[in-house]
Order: C-alpha cells, then sequence, then structure tokens
C-alpha cells in the first residue's frame, strides 16, 4: 500500500529476499526523510533525548552507515575519514555551517550509490577485502550488511518517531 507521500512498503506477496530487502531499506529511507519533513531547523537542530543527538545528526550518521558499510565495507572502496560523523568526542556531529538541505542530498546521493552496489552482486558475495575488512575470513556477505542495515533503519527510525513526537506531537509513520 503506498500513503500520500509515494512511499510503500514492499508487497506482502513478495518472497526473493533480494526484492524484501531492497524494498524495505528504500521504504525506511523514505521514511527516515518523511519524519524530517515539516521539523523547523530549530527542532532539526535539537537534542529531545537524554543520549543528546539531533535528527540532522541521526541523518548524518546514517548516511556514513551507509557509506561504512557498502562502499568501505562490501566494494572496499578508499573513503576518506569514514568514521566522519563522530566528533572529537565520539559522539554523532554535523559541522557548522551544513544546512539541512545539504544533508539531504548527501543522504539521497549515498543512498542511490548503496543500491547501485547492492544491485551488481548476489546476496551471497562475500565483501572484498581491502577496505572496512583486512581479511577475507572477516568478509561478511551482501546480505548479512543488507539485513544490518535495515535493522540500523529500524531502530533509528524508531528513535525518530520519539523525538518528533516530544517535538511537535507527530505520530505514525
Amino acid at each position: 500500500m503506498t500513503d500520500a507521500r509515494g512511499r510503500a512498503e514492499p508487497s506482502h506477496r513478495l518472497a526473493d529476499p533480494r526484492e524484501l530487502l531492497a524494498g524495505q531499506l528504500d521504504y525506511y529511507r523514505a521514511t527516515l526523510l518523511h519524519k524530517l519533513d515539516g521539523m523547523p531547523d530549530g527542532e532539526l537542530r535539537a537534542a529531545r533525548l537524554p543520549s543528546g543527538w539531533t535528527p540532522l545528526e541521526l541523518l548524518r550518521h546514517l548516511t556514513h552507515v551507509e557509506r561504512r558499510w557498502l562502499c568501505w565495507g562490501f566494494a572496499a572502496e578508499q573513503v576518506p575519514d569514514p568514521w566522519a560523523d563522530d566528533g572529537p568526542d565520539g559522539r554523532w556531529y554535523v559541522p557548522d555551517g551544513v544546512t539541512a538541505e545539504q544533508l539531504r542530498a548527501e543522504f539521497t546521493a549515498q543512498c542511490a550509490r548503496s543500491r547501485t552496489i547492492a544491485a551488481g552482486a548476489g546476496l551471497e558475495d562475500r565483501a572484498a577485502v581491502g577496505g572496512r575488512f583486512p581479511a577475507a575470513e572477516d568478509a561478511p556477505t551482501l546480505g548479512w550488511i543488507l539485513l544490518h542495515l535495515l535493522q540500523e533503519y529500524a531502530r533509528h527510525v524508531g528513535q525518530l518517531d520519539v523525538v518528533r513526537e516530544l517535538a511537535d506531537g507527530a505520530v505514525g509513520e
């Protein structure tokens, strides 16, 4: 079923694991952006939970999570500072002067790159050695990586549900 914003969970009739993983990841990616829609800049930069992260920090974190697992991890691409979402104190951060629009564009571009990488391999294929994984025995399969990304999105989008409700009372998808 598709909602008013064009987001849709994959069909409940799908059985192919690749289609299910890709569809669910795209659904959570779109839901993340939807939850940020309409939040004023002050709320996007405000921490509402004791852990102290802001919605924009979460968006930047998930951009880097995608990059770490698919570009640097699976494809073994050399990426500058794969942990760039961590500040000097180890917490997520957004550099001064970076706008919400820039972060959305970076996220969208990274998701497109992630889709391209995933489309070029089988779920059983192991990550290339030389990026995040120095040895073949450490390299997970693409299927494992995509499932890991899915659970990361599920957890963080759920946390963002709470943040959005605290910010302006918006609930649900």
